[in-house]
């Protein structure tokens, strides 16, 4: 009587023709995957020029009530914003009013404007 031990190994044998789905799945997948993260990254950079506007409109507000000049509220809020943004300037006693627009840099998104407004009464 002789012994026969028979190997087998971790593959199923009832289906041959699945041995490519990962890799056919896995290059379907990873396109979609690659464009979701490249639109998270370009949303979130817009959000981050969103929120440079905001903070350049504030910063140009505080410094008009204190009293500065026009050309010295576009500087600081340019300084905050970025060199491409586009700041107004509106006095209205005893209120004025800072604009702030910029073009977003982000990539898939880059045709984006984000605009913001900030008004700050002004010191006597």
């Amino acid at each position: 009587m002789a012994l026969v031990l028979r190997w087998r190994s971790g593959r199923r044998t009832g289906r041959a023709s699945d041995g490519g789905s990962v890799t056919a799945e896995m290059a379907v997948a990873l396109p979609a995957v690659v464009v979701v993260l490249a639109l998270v990254l370009a949303v979130g950079a817009v959000a981050g020029a969103q929120l440079r506007c905001q903070d350049a409109a504030r910063a140009g507000a505080r410094e008009a009530a204190l009293g500065a000049s026009p050309q010295r509220v576009a500087q600081v809020a340019r300084a905050v914003a970025g060199e491409g943004a586009d700041v107004g300037v509106v006095h209205d006693p005893p209120w004025v009013r800072v604009s702030v627009a910029a073009p977003s840099a982000g990539g898939l998104l880059s045709g984006i404007v984000v605009s913001a407004t900030a008004h700050a009464h002004q010191e006597p």
